[in-house]
Parts: C-alpha cells; structure tokens; sequence
C-alpha cells in the first residue's frame, strides 16, 4: 500500500509560528496535538493487529477464503485505499469524529489483508520483524521530531521516489522477477524509513500554524499518515527478516 503524506491538509495558515510570550503555550500544543498523532496510530495498530490474530485464532476460514480468491484481496485492497482518499481528500469537511471514526475502520479493514501473512511467514518472524520495525520506526520518527534541518528538499525527493517505487511493483508483477523484487524491498525500506522523519516534521510543523479548532482532524490525519510508514515499512522489512512457512 501506498503511503499519502498530507502536505498541508488544512491551506490557508500562516507559515511563521508564534513566537514571544506564545512560545510556551505553543510548545505545549504542538506537544498535546503530537501526542494525540501517536496514541491514534498506536490504537490503529492494536485493531490491525487484533483483526488479523482474531481472523486467525477464531475464523480461518475467512482468511483461507481470502487467501484463495484473489479478487477478494483485491476489492479489500481498493477499499482501503478508497478509505485514505476518503479521509485525506474530505479532512476540512469532516467532524473530528467522523474522521477518526473513518481511520479506525481503516485500520479495521487493514486487518483483514493483514492476516494473509500469518499464512506466508511464520509468528515468531513476524513478531521479530515487528519489533524491528517499531525501533527504526521510533527512531526516526524522533529524529524528524527534533532535527533543526528542514526535511522539505527531501520529502519531495521521497515523494518522486514513491511514486517510481509504485511503478516499479506494477511492472515486476507482470514480469515476477525475484531479484527485481529484492530490490524494491530495499528501495522500499529507505523510502519509508526517509518518510518517517519527513512526515513526523511536517505534522509538527503544521501543530505550530493550525488553530485550535483543527487539532482534532490535524491529529487524525497525522495519525494516517505515519500509520501507513509503519505498515509499509514493516511490510518491506519483513520480506528480508520473515521465515516463511
């Protein structure tokens, strides 16, 4: 799955932050919006992850019939992706509700073509490939959070290179070629691992310019977007760390 970074989601702020006797109470906004930003994506993780293992353990039959009817993978795919266009295209015409609401049944229908790993990889690389991908994850994510360097020249070359790394899955599926797909594996993983410390700025940055009024959506819509870093990038991890059954 793609990743939609969300430049600028609510147009129209200013582009210098507060500054003086604002500087504090500034700073304790930009850190109750941040805060918020992880607490939604750690919840959506925990319903990822509570689908799959739920699919697995009590209806394996769901996942089997997902598993052997590819069309199905495909509309749950398209869904999703319906879902991030959903939320990310609509975010200034949402309540804080209804688009937190949207994000976690994302996260519910992630789930379902989550499962289909614990068919290919065994538990224990998947749980070690996890824990892999929560420290890099966590480590740029800080890094982007702190770092003085402004991350915008990068961000578009990410962006370009996301965009090339889209195109490149869509041919290596008509041609299958195993060492091609090594590569995208890798390329994937830099990708994702340069996006975690841009958006984690960029969300951040937009705290510092956005009123009040849309912390709530700024904090739902920050959430999706590092979500998908930490799904992508887990995913690509996983096909240089997982043991497949």
């Amino acid at each position: 799955m793609s990743n939609y970074n969300l430049n600028n989601p609510f147009p129209g702020f200013g582009q210098q932050p507060a500054a003086g006797g604002y500087e504090k109470a500034l700073e304790n906004k930009v850190s109750t919006v941040m805060k918020t930003v992880y607490l939604k994506m750690f919840l959506a993780l925990l319903v990822t992850s509570a689908v799959s293992l739920g699919i697995v353990a009590i209806a394996p039959q769901v996942l089997m019939f997902i598993a052997s009817h590819t069309w199905v993978y495909w509309v749950v795919c398209l869904a999703e992706i319906g879902l991030v266009i959903a939320i990310s295209g609509g975010i200034q015409r949402m309540s804080s509700t209804t688009a937190s609401l949207l994000f976690y049944l994302f996260a519910i229908v992630n789930g379902l073509t989550f499962s289909i790993i614990f068919v290919a990889y065994s538990p224990v690389s998947i749980l070690k490939t996890f824990l892999i991908t929560a420290g890099t994850f966590g480590a740029m994510s800080i890094y982007g959070y702190f770092t003085n360097t402004n991350l915008a020249k990068f961000g578009s070359l990410l962006m370009m290179a996301l965009f090339g790394l889209i195109i490149c899955i869509i041919v290596n599926i008509f041609w299958a070629n195993s060492t091609f797909d090594w590569i995208i594996s890798g390329l994937g993983v830099l990708i994702f691992i340069g996006l975690t410390a841009w958006d984690t700025q960029q969300i951040k940055r937009m705290a510092e310019m956005s009123p009040n009024a849309t912390d709530g959506r700024l904090a739902t819509i920050g959430a999706l977007s590092l979500y998908l870093d930490f799904i992508n990038l887990f995913l690509y991890l996983l096909r240089f760390f997982g043991n497949r059954n």
